[in-house]
């Protein structure tokens, strides 16, 4: 019997005792392929020697040191190294320990911009349907999944939502990608006039949608329509990359690939791949600024910030990704495992869209090609793949509400930087095998 609390009580799980690559092996020696890195956080596979050496000198060095009396040298060395490739004036980091806390900085941070600014009013914020940004209050309040938000809503604050840059569902037939953007734009500058254009703090959006829609990539210039309507009311951008960005869409800030900047960035996940619980929040120099020459303090902390350990293990896993050239594996692998699932499921009915960016795949499960309505949500048919996934030794991030947060079921996928074109065909073969075990074509 366990005493451990696991999130999902009624159904137990096998023990994982030992990782090699992309592969983890349970306590009766079966092998799985992680072609999910868990939940998009195992960029660099399991068991790096240069991370694991990295954690082993930092622990002998110094393992914590509490931030209200100390920095320490791998939290310096890694803000140097996201500094020097962030986008825009992004030039300070805030160390987390994981995605969730992230957004909640990015939050308050957001909110006592504005009052350091005098701006008292400005306490609203916008987010879009079908948007998940973490598991705390402050998240599950901007965040878009209602099957998430729903036990919880008399403890929510009051937040606002506009439409997903939803193109297999939502963009018309008659309708340019251009076109589509500047609708999606114009119905956010509408909600900030429907709020209070002086009331609205942030709007707030996953760069490339990822567990609650299935690696949901925006059109061509979609981004930069949305960033000139937040400027334009003096709104602030914050971008969630927790599971998208660090390297998983091919680019280090998936935002870099649309061309734009945010006003405040989260990260987590593929930054420490794993290997130490950590996340960061990412904030301009003019917010900073604005802190510093106000009140002097951030309003906020978690005892395990800027976590000495941590910050060595994820500086480690960085410096892997570059020297090895691994975002250029990211993006020929991510085009590998798009087209080959392209081809395997050409014929399957059930099967509506493959999308995504690098290595950040998702593919769309239908009732019907034709007409795009889902199946139907009793079915379960995202957890009967996950089950028959695993019986195949294969790993994947099924999740269903995906159209509306009842209806739709999709499986996402984010295997290891580090994964061949070989162990990509595996991943296919595997993953062709277990939806015809599950949605056996007629």
């Amino acid at each position: 019997m366990t005493h451990v609390f696991h999130r999902n009580p009624q159904h137990a799980l096998n023990c994982a005792v030992r990782g090699q690559g992309i592969s983890l092996f349970d306590a009766q020696g079966r092998q799985y392929l992680d072609a999910s890195g868990g939940a998009a956080v195992s960029c660099l596979g399991h068991g790096h020697p240069d991370v694991i050496a990295a954690v082993k000198t930092q622990i002998d060095q110094l393992e914590y040191a509490h931030s209200s009396f100390f920095t320490n040298q791998p939290c310096e060395d890694l803000a140097d190294f996201l500094v020097a490739r962030a986008p825009g004036d992004l030039d300070r980091v805030y160390f987390v320990s994981g995605g969730s806390e992230a957004m909640e900085a990015a939050l308050k941070l957001a909110r006592q911009y504005f009052v350091e600014r005098g701006e008292l009013q400005r306490s609203c914020f916008i987010a879009r349907r079908q948007s998940y940004h973490g598991n705390t209050l402050g998240a599950l309040a901007i965040g878009g999944n209602e099957a998430r938000r729903e036990p919880f809503l008399p403890l929510l604050v009051p937040a606002h939502h506009v439409s997903p840059c939803y193109a297999y569902r939502d963009q018309r037939a008659d309708e340019a990608e251009e076109q589509y953007a500047a609708r999606l734009a114009d119905e956010l500058e509408r909600k900030i006039q429907e709020v209070g254009a002086d009331r609205v703090a942030a709007f707030v959006a996953e760069t490339v949608v990822g567990s609650t829609a299935g690696a949901l990539p925006p059109v061509r210039t979609y981004f930069q329509r949305i960033r000139e309507v937040c400027d334009r009311y003096g709104v602030l951008l914050i971008l969630d990359e927790v599971m998208c960005g660090m390297g998983r869409t091919g680019h280090l800030f998936a935002c870099e690939e649309d061309g734009i900047a945010p006003d405040i960035l989260a990260i987590a996940k593929g930054l420490g791949g794993g290997y130490q619980p950590i996340g960061a929040m990412v904030a301009s120099r003019r917010i900073y600024d604005t802190i510093c020459g106000g009140s002097g303090f951030f309003q906020h902390g978690h005892t395990y910030m800027a976590h000495a350990t941590a910050c060595a293990a994820a500086l480690a896993v960085q410096r892997v990704i570059e020297r090895d050239g691994l975002l250029a594996n990211v993006q020929a692998r991510g085009e590998q495992l798009r087209a080959r699932l392209r081809e395997v499921f050409a014929d399957h009915p059930n099967v509506g869209e493959v999308r995504g960016r690098g290595l950040f795949v998702g593919v769309e499960f239908v009732r019907d090609r034709a007409d795009k309505s889902p199946l139907d949500p009793a079915l379960k048919t995202h957890a009967r793949l996950k089950r028959q996934a695993l019986e195949n030794g294969l790993m994947t991030y099924p999740m269903g509400g995906t159209v509306d947060g009842e209806h739709g079921d999709h499986v996402l996928l984010a295997p290891p930087f580090i994964c061949s074109a070989g162990e990509i065909e595996e991943i296919v073969a595997r993953l062709d095998r277990t939806v015809r075990q599950v949605l056996p074509a007629a």
